[in-house]
């Protein structure tokens, strides 16, 4: 027999059943019991989320520093030597770990690597471990963190006018150095060339421009023929009679060869003249009954003679080669001449240099000459002299300013570095120098002597082209994309010749560089793109002007444009006139948003330079070493250093 459980409950039993049912106190333990751990990984969770983030953040920082610090250190130098500096490494670490310090936000294992790459920016890679805290119940006991990070050195679009000193004390060499000034500083500019064309970026645009600058600057086939005058007056001599006579005997020779040979030395380029080696001397004279003289002469060596090509750059050399040569002579009295006695009148005379000009008046003027019957002895009248049109100018109108705080642009004309030349105003335009009309009475050619104009004289005063006082440097070169190539064929025309006169290579560095002056058309930023503009000014000396010098302002005793030296304005001397005419035309540069760069080499600046530049901006080196670390910072300063990644 089989016993079911039975269904009837008692009235005691339904009730508390019914209880049972209404009371949830229970239920909500269990479900705050439930929700515990869901609730801590979802907190936990959060802070250790939050700490990992803070610390990625601050590794990314530290990452960019480090390859910041390493891009910055690594310069521009490495495209030219291939190297990168040994401290490059060093440099990046400590940045990194200045920027995240060990154990920081308690994290471990920390690590950062560079990689320099093949456009030579530095790439790297950080990582570090966060351990995790309440995570850590859920299984999770660390996170590890990892980031990316990449520096380079870009180039916008820059250009670059390079006011280079060529004055002859370029030629002298430095103490710890085996080359000469002037050959170290092309050197050095060919490899700052190759730093920087290796550093830019595609499509980017970067000209170069040169002003070699001494007495004074080749500037004249860059302008227009319309900017330089149509006439102007040079200090010439003209032969003037005295109204007298002078009567002499005049004598003939004939030779008869007896030995030996001479023959012709091949012409050859240089550049410098050879000294001669020739000598010759009498073995035998004696006098004939009619007063005729004899005599058996012997010559030997070599005889030279030099031509300098039109550009002051070359010398062409000729000569003629003694061997032995013996031959017989014979002066006689051949007839009576009766002259008359001229003097030299030495005054301004006025020329038409229509010569020198273009086919039009855009075009730029010819590197011409012109004859003029200036040259030996006035008597009866004087030979052609041929004077030359090299591509220097003289300044167009100024005045002597006192005061140099207060400087009116509207009559210093040579100190507006913008103002464009009207064709047929005189003051607004230059004037060609023309080298051989540079006569300077009452000075001798040995440097003696007190100026006088006008004046009349049977003497030969110094003249400056001859004397080596009218230098005339290498063509200066307008803004242009140049490869090495170029650098190459350019830095090579380069010579050294003349004195120091700092003006005007800043004036003219300044005129080519202007974006708003006579090259305005060609100077503009390209394709809308801002241009970023630098003046590298190098020298290697302190000014240094010459009174009997025949430059950019004329000959300063005679013409006494700028410096009168029998009473200056404001008591300057011809130095300071220049150096305060430099430093007037660095500031009128600078409003033109133009960095300035300044570099002593060989010498040290003074606070004319150093004011100019200003802090940060000069630089002196001592040899060619320190020159091209000096040019490699400024490469390196003129670039865009930033994160690329």
């Amino acid at each position: 027999m089989v016993h079911k459980p039975s269904t009837v409950q008692s009235p005691r039993a339904k009730a508390l059943a019914r209880r049972l049912l209404r009371d949830t106190s229970g239920n909500t333990l269990a479900m705050i019991a439930a929700a515990v751990l869901p609730m801590l990984a979802m907190i936990g969770g959060g802070i250790d989320m939050g700490r990992s983030y803070l610390s990625q953040t601050r590794l990314q920082q530290a990452c960019d520093a480090g390859v910041l610090a390493a891009r910055k250190k690594l310069g521009s130098a490495v495209v030219l030597t291939g190297t990168p500096p040994a401290d490059v490494k060093t440099i990046g670490d400590q940045f990194f770990n200045q920027n995240f310090r060990t154990g920081q936000y308690g994290t471990n294992n920390r690590s950062f690597a560079m990689t320099l790459e093949s456009d030579y920016a530095i790439s790297g890679v950080a990582t570090v471990e966060v351990p995790t805290t309440i995570m850590y119940v859920f299984g999770y006991k660390k996170m590890a963190l990892s980031v990316n990070c990449q520096a380079k050195l870009n180039f916008s679009n820059t250009d670059i006018m390079f006011v280079l000193d060529t004055t002859g004390s370029m030629l002298e060499t430095n103490p710890s150095d085996t080359q000469d000034r002037l050959t170290s500083m092309k050197q050095t500019v060919k490899n700052f060339h190759t730093q920087i064309e290796g550093s830019k970026a595609p499509g980017t645009r970067i000209r170069y421009g040169f002003v070699p600058y001494s007495t004074n600057v080749n500037v004249g086939f860059l302008l227009k023929s319309d900017w330089l005058v149509d006439k102007w007056n040079y200090h010439g001599r003209v032969p003037i009679t005295t109204g007298k006579t002078v009567t002499y005997d005049d004598y003939d020779t004939k030779t008869t060869v007896v030995s030996g040979s001479y023959t012709s030395i091949p012409s050859y380029q240089t550049t410098t003249c050879p000294a001669n080696t020739y000598t010759w001397w009498d073995i035998s004279t004696g006098t004939n009954p009619d007063g005729s003289t004899y005599g058996r002469r012997v010559e030997n060596g070599d005889y030279y003679w030099c031509n300098v090509s039109s550009d002051g750059s070359l010398i062409t050399v000729s000569g003629i080669r003694f061997d032995n040569y013996t031959y017989d002579w014979l002066t006689y009295f051949d007839q009576t001449i009766t002259k008359e006695i001229y003097e030299w009148v030495y005054r301004p005379i006025n020329y038409d240099l229509a010569f020198l000009k273009g086919a039009t008046g855009n075009d730029p003027p010819k590197q011409a000459s012109i004859d003029v019957k200036m040259y030996g002895s006035p008597s009866p009248s004087p030979a052609n002299l041929t004077a030359w049109f090299r591509g220097c100018v003289e300044e167009r109108e100024t005045y002597e300013i006192a005061d140099y705080s207060n400087v009116d642009l509207k009559k210093a004309l040579d100190l507006d570095i913008d103002l464009v030349p009207t064709k047929g105003v005189v003051k607004t335009q230059w004037r060609p120098i023309i080298h051989e009309i540079s006569f300077e009475p009452e000075i001798w050619w040995d440097g003696t002597g007190t100026f006088q104009t006008p004046k009349q004289s049977g003497n030969d005063y110094l003249m400056a082209a001859w004397a080596g006082l009218s230098a005339c440097p290498a063509p200066a070169q307008k803004l242009a994309e140049m490869t090495g190539g170029d650098i190459d064929t350019y830095l090579g025309s380069l010579y050294a010749d003349g004195s120091t006169y700092h003006d005007i290579g800043m004036i003219w560095g300044g005129r080519l560089l202007s974006p708003t002056g006579l090259f305005a058309s060609e100077n503009g930023d390209a394709a809308g793109k801002t241009t970023s503009r630098h003046m590298i000014f190098l020298t290697d000396g302190t000014t240094a002007p010459y009174d009997l010098s025949y430059g950019t302002y004329g000959i300063e005793p005679l013409d006494k444009r700028r410096w009168n030296p029998d009473s200056p304005a404001g008591g300057f001397t011809q130095s300071e006139v220049v150096e305060k005419r430099f430093a007037v035309a660095c500031e009128e540069v600078k409003k033109r948003n133009v960095t300035v760069w300044v570099i002593g080499f060989g010498t040290s600046l003074n606070p004319v330079m150093t004011d100019c530049a200003g802090p940060g901006h000069f630089f002196e080196a001592t040899n060619s070493t320190e020159l091209n670390d000096i040019f490699s910072k400024i490469a390196a300063q003129m670039g865009d250093l930033r994160i690329s990644k």
